[in-house]
């Protein structure tokens, strides 16, 4: 039996198609502008985000981290989700190398970040306090996708006080599969969004950053600072072209086999699927305590279970199955993220 990878999407691998395209690149030296594939791959992201530039990157943490640099000087800050990929699960990287202060928030539960405590958490003109500059979104957000009218408002909020309005769109593209709708419809309404090619749609590096033209400049010279240059990377951005021409619309095979899973784990005794199912990849399931996720889906022949990470006493854990084998023989693509919420109850 192959075991299936149910991690994350990032563990995804370039399909032969994917691999001929990186053999065939034609390259040259990206740092002095020289690469035709990263400029076509940027020319075809821009356009297909409905911006006037984008900048190929070696990943998502370094193209929201170049946005960041980017919105924001030393001492402003951004406004962000607790849970949020640029506040919790990027190193940093804004206070370490732009001393950019981020000021989280919690989510509401579909994903948004509630306007009135954003407005009540920017900060006033007053020399005591980090400057408020930037409100930072993720769509989609645990599997959440954002509604196209609370985007919307976020627009009309963050200019009618002055902030800039960044997307983490690692997983843009299964927001607007999910909701059926041109990506456009959701990368307008931001001054800058960042697109992850590796994840979903199969690439084996990168993501791209979209903005105007003069943000893309200054992310650009960002993206030199630190370190982030590339030569002839004409070879990875071959994949991310072939990605965005090939490998969107097929996202939504990945939400029906989400969904399957989430069906079939439903069916096993002590398996409770979070509220809402399966959200676009992603499934969430809580397990009885006193049976572990592991021998859980193994009492049920649900085929080769291994252990992916533990993460001590977090209350999140993340699993590695194989194919179904019960509940109808499901088929199960390799690019479908479930996570694993394990809810653990001790004693008090």
């Amino acid at each position: 039996m192959n075991p299936i990878d149910l991690r994350s999407d990032t563990v995804t691998k370039p399909t032969a198609e994917m691999r001929a395209a990186m053999l065939a690149a034609e390259v040259g030296d990206d740092v002095y502008g020289e690469d035709p594939t990263v400029n076509r791959l940027e020319a075809l992201a821009a356009a297909r985000l409905g911006k006037e530039a984008a900048l190929f990157v070696c990943s998502g943490t370094q193209s929201n981290l170049l946005a960041l640099l980017s919105h924001c000087e030393r001492g402003d800050e951004y406004i962000v989700g607790q849970q949020g990929h640029t506040y919790k699960y990027e190193g940093g990287g804004a206070a370490v190398l732009g001393s950019i202060q981020p000021q989280p928030l919690d989510y509401e539960p579909d994903g948004s970040l509630d306007l009135g405590r954003v407005e009540a958490a920017i900060k006033p003109d007053d020399s005591h306090y980090a400057r408020t500059r930037l409100l930072c979104l993720e769509n989609t957000q645990g599997g959440k996708v954002l509604p196209l009218d609370y985007l919307k408002k976020a627009h009309e909020f963050t200019r009618a006080r002055g902030l800039g309005l960044h997307l983490d769109g690692a997983r843009v593209f299964n927001a607007a599969v999910h909701l059926k709708v041109p990506v456009t419809e959701i990368s307008r309404h931001f001054d800058s969004v960042s697109v992850c090619l590796s994840k979903g749609l199969g690439a084996p590096v990168g993501s791209v950053l979209c903005g105007s033209s003069e943000f893309i400049a200054k992310a650009r010279r960002w993206r030199k600072v630190v370190g982030g240059g590339m030569r002839q990377a004409g070879v990875l951005a071959a994949a991310g072209i072939f990605a965005l021409e090939n490998n969107v619309e097929r996202l939504a095979r990945d939400h029906e086999n989400a969904r399957a899973l989430a069906q079939a784990l439903s069916s096993i005794e002590g398996v409770t699927v979070a509220p809402g199912g399966a959200r676009t990849n992603m499934v969430f399931i809580n397990v009885e305590p006193q049976r572990g996720v592991i021998e859980v889906l193994r009492d049920e022949d649900v085929g080769h279970i291994r252990k992916a990470a533990d993460f001590g006493r977090h209350v999140q854990r993340k699993l590695v199955a194989g194919p179904l084998v019960r509940a109808g023989d499901l088929h199960v693509d390799g690019r479908l993220h479930a996570h694993v919420q394990h809810r653990v109850h001790q004693a008090s």
